[in-house]
Order: structure tokens, then sequence, then C-alpha cells
């Protein structure tokens, strides 16, 4: 019981960024856009967050600043994917490959270094984000499923015949989705630096791909991402905690929660998929 309480405390800390994402990713997914750029939004969120506070030390104005950077990007992707019809998906992976050097950049311009960076006396927030984030997917079951843009937003997929006879403009509803979805990431990114008091070029490490297929496992249902997410953040916070336990090479412990992403990405794709 002992070995299982610090496996189990983990993994609420590693499921909080999961949880942002995959609830901002849940909502272009309802919305019939598949939101692919997750994981550059949290390296933008994580890098704003920090570099804001490093100037600031403020926790406030570091969160606020990465919603606002995370949902400017998600803004250009929009624009690219609605306004210039480019690709969705291309211009998602274009936002993954910009953030991830956007942010080296930028690093180099303001501190001069494109490595770790560190900020000192940044308190201890792991729980407020961990409460935010299990209120978060409170809130989003009852927008999706109480609320007019709710019903809405899901008929963008599943009906969008009877959005353009009621007047409703589709887009402006996808569009609202991705934004959303921006700045929801921008906060879980910046969970990840303030957490840990540090930015590291990369530092999402995946979280962002994870996101996606907590999406599609948990049935693209607010509490099914609760229940996905933690199933993935048990096995990173087992495969850490294992390594002092299993004689295994360490690479491959540190890979089980990837194999884990595998083997359930295997699992959606051949499950039918639900009406």
């Amino acid at each position: 019981m002992e070995s299982i309480i610090p496996v189990f405390k983990s993994a609420l800390i590693l499921m909080t960024p999961l949880l942002f994402a995959a609830a901002g990713g849940l909502l272009p997914a309802l919305a019939g856009t598949l939101n692919i750029a997750l994981e550059g939004l949290l390296l933008i969120g994580a890098f704003t967050s920090l570099a804001v506070f490093y100037h600031t030390g403020s926790v406030a104005a570091a969160v606020s600043a990465a919603a606002i950077a995370a949902g400017a990007v998600s803004a250009l992707h929009a624009f690219a994917a609605f306004k210039l019809r480019a690709n969705v998906f291309i211009a998602g992976l274009a936002v993954n490959l910009f953030s991830s050097g956007l942010c080296i950049v930028l690093s180099q311009l303001i501190f001069n270094t494109k490595g770790v960076i560190t900020a000192q006396n940044v308190p201890g927030i792991a729980g407020i984000y961990l409460f935010t984030a299990l209120l978060l997917i409170v809130i989003i079951w009852v927008v999706v499923y109480k609320t007019p843009f709710g019903y809405r937003l899901r008929a963008c997929d599943k009906n969008t015949e009877a959005l353009i006879s009621l007047g409703l403009n589709v887009q402006f509803y996808r569009v609202s989705a991705l934004l959303l979805s921006g700045i929801l990431c921008g906060i879980g990114g910046s969970f990840l630096s303030l957490n840990l008091g540090s930015y590291i070029p990369e530092m999402s490490a995946g979280k962002g791909w994870i996101a996606l297929v907590v999406i599609f496992l948990g049935g693209k249902k607010p509490f099914g991402l609760l229940a996905a997410a933690f199933v993935f953040a048990a096995a990173e916070s087992y495969s850490i905690h294992a390594q002092s336990l299993w004689k295994f090479p360490p690479d491959f412990i540190l890979a089980f929660p990837y194999i884990c992403t595998l083997i359930a990405l295997i699992v959606v794709s051949v499950l039918p998929e639900k009406k």
C-alpha cells in the first residue's frame, strides 16, 4: 500500500496537463475538426508562462499570458484552416513545428540560451491546477450537453445542414472551438513549466499526442477523458517509480507509457465507432 500511494499522487500530477490538453482538443473534435496542434500549444504555454513569471513573479500573469499566447497561435491556425482554406491537419503540424522553433528563438533573444530556463521562488500550484482541471471537466460537460452552444457545437460534426437551415454559421463554432482549445492547452502548458520551476525544450514530451489518444479512448466524453487521462498518467507514474524496482533497461521502462499509448491506438482503431 505504501508503494501505491506515491504512484497515485504522482499520477494525479501527471494527469493534470493531459486533462487540460485533452479538454481543449475535445471541443474541436466534437465540432468535426480534430486539432493535432496540441503538442505545440502546450510548448507555447510552457515557455510563455515561465518567461512572464521570470520577469513579473506573478503566477496569475504567467498563466494569463500562456492562455493568451496559445490562443493567439490557435487563431493563426484557424485563420490558415478556415480563411485561407489550408488543410487543417497540415496547418496543425505547422503549428507544432512553428511552436518548437519559436520557443528556441525567443529563448535565445530573451535569455540568451537555447537550453533550460529556470525561475526562482515559484509557489506550489499543483493542487490548484488539479482542482481546476477537474472542475473544467464538469464545466465542459455542462457546456457541451446543457447549453445551446454545446448543442450547436456537436451539430457541426453530426448535422451541419440543420445549423445552416437555422441561419447559423458552422465556421463560427469551429473557430471558437479551436480558440478555446488553444487557451486550455496554454494553461496546461503553464503547469508543465511552473510546477517544475523551469522551461526545458520539448518538455511537452508527447503529451499533446497522448491527449489526442485520450480523447478517442474516452469516447469523446468529458468524464471519459478523466478516466483515460488517469490511465495514461498512472502508466507514466508507474514507469518512473519502477526504475528503482525492475532490473530492465531504463529506456525500456520509460517507454512503458508510450507502449500503452500504442496499444490504446490499436484498440481504438479496431473497436467499432459508436453512432
